[in-house]
C-alpha cells in the first residue's frame, strides 16, 4: 500500500493507494502535532502495511512530523516533492524552486487529461495554473474562500460567523445570506473574470478548464465559465504520477 500525503496550510489530504485504487481522507492542518500525534490519527484510516510514502507539502513543520512518522512507524524514508524527484513536466519561471509542491501535482495530474489548460485550485489560496506539453507557463495566484471570510469577519466588529452555504439569491435582505452571497457569488464571478482574461491574454477561446480544491463543489455551480473537468482528488493523483516515475 502506497501512502500520499498532500500537506496544506488548512487541511491534509491523504490517499491509501492499493491494486490500482484510491482511497482519500482529509484532516486538519496543526503545525504543533507531534510525529506521535499524527501517527495516532492516520491510525484511524490505515489499516494495512506501508510500503511507501510520498509528500507534497506548504508548511515545513509539518512535513518534519510526517517524515519521522514515516521513519519510525513504517520503516520507510518517504518520497518529497521538490527534493529532487522527477516530475516529467518542466518549470517555466524566474524561480522554479518556488513553484509550491501540490501546484507542481496539480500540473503533473492535469498534463494527463489535456495537453494543454488552466488548472484552477481552490483552497487557502486560490491559484490558477497555465500549462502546455507538460510545460509549467504561469499563474495567477489570490486569497482563498476561507482566508477572505475570515479576514473578513475579524475585521468588522459587528459582521457575525457564518457558514458557507449558497443562498437562494445573489441580492439578498438579511446579514448572513448578505454575507454568504458576497462570498461565494463573489469568487465565482472571480474565477470567471480571470478565467476569461487568462483566455483573452493567451488568446486561446477554448482552453480547458480544470477545477479542484476542497470548495470547488460549492464554487464551480455558479460559474457562468465552462468548467470542462472537476477532479476533487488531482493533487493526490500527480502525487501518485510522481511516485510511479521514481518508485525504481
Amino acid at each position: 500500500m502506497i501512502l500520499l500525503i498532500d500537506i496544506g496550510n488548512s487541511n491534509i489530504c491523504l490517499g491509501v493507494y492499493k491494486q490500482e485504487q484510491m482511497r482519500t481522507y482529509r484532516m486538519k492542518s496543526f503545525v504543533d502535532k507531534s510525529s506521535d500525534e499524527y501517527y495516532l490519527l492516520l491510525k484511524n484510516f490505515i489499516t494495512e502495511s506501508v510500503e511507501d510514502v510520498i509528500i507534497s507539502s506548504v508548511v515545513p513543520q509539518i512535513t518534519s512530523a510526517f517524515v519521522k512518522l514515516s521513519q519510525q512507524y513504517f520503516e520507510v524514508t518517504p518520497y518529497i516533492v521538490g527534493q529532487k524527484l522527477k516530475t516529467g513536466i518542466q518549470i517555466v519561471c524566474d524561480d522554479p524552486k518556488t513553484v509550491g509542491a501540490d501546484l507542481i501535482c496539480d500540473v503533473v495530474a492535469a498534463a494527463q487529461i489535456f495537453d494543454e489548460g488552466l488548472v484552477i485550485d481552490l483552497g487557502t489560496a486560490s491559484k490558477f495554473l497555465y500549462y502546455k506539453n507538460k510545460t509549467y507557463l504561469g499563474a495567477v495566484i489570490a486569497p482563498g474562500v476561507a482566508v477572505s471570510t475570515k479576514a473578513m469577519v475579524s475585521s468588522a466588529a459587528l459582521l457575525p460567523h457564518m457558514e458557507l452555504v449558497v443562498p437562494a439569491k445573489v441580492l439578498n435582505t438579511a446579514t448572513i445570506p448578505c454575507m454568504q452571497s458576497g462570498v461565494l457569488y463573489g469568487f465565482a464571478s472571480m474565477v470567471d473574470g480571470l478565467i476569461q482574461r487568462i483566455k483573452d491574454e493567451l488568446k486561446q477561446p477554448h482552453l480547458k478548464i480544470i477545477a479542484t480544491g476542497g470548495l470547488i463543489s460549492l464554487i464551480a455551480p455558479l460559474c457562468k465559465e465552462k468548467i470542462d473537468q472537476i477532479e476533487p482528488d488531482l493533487v493526490l493523483k500527480g502525487l501518485l504520477q510522481i511516485y510511479l516515475k521514481n518508485k525504481n
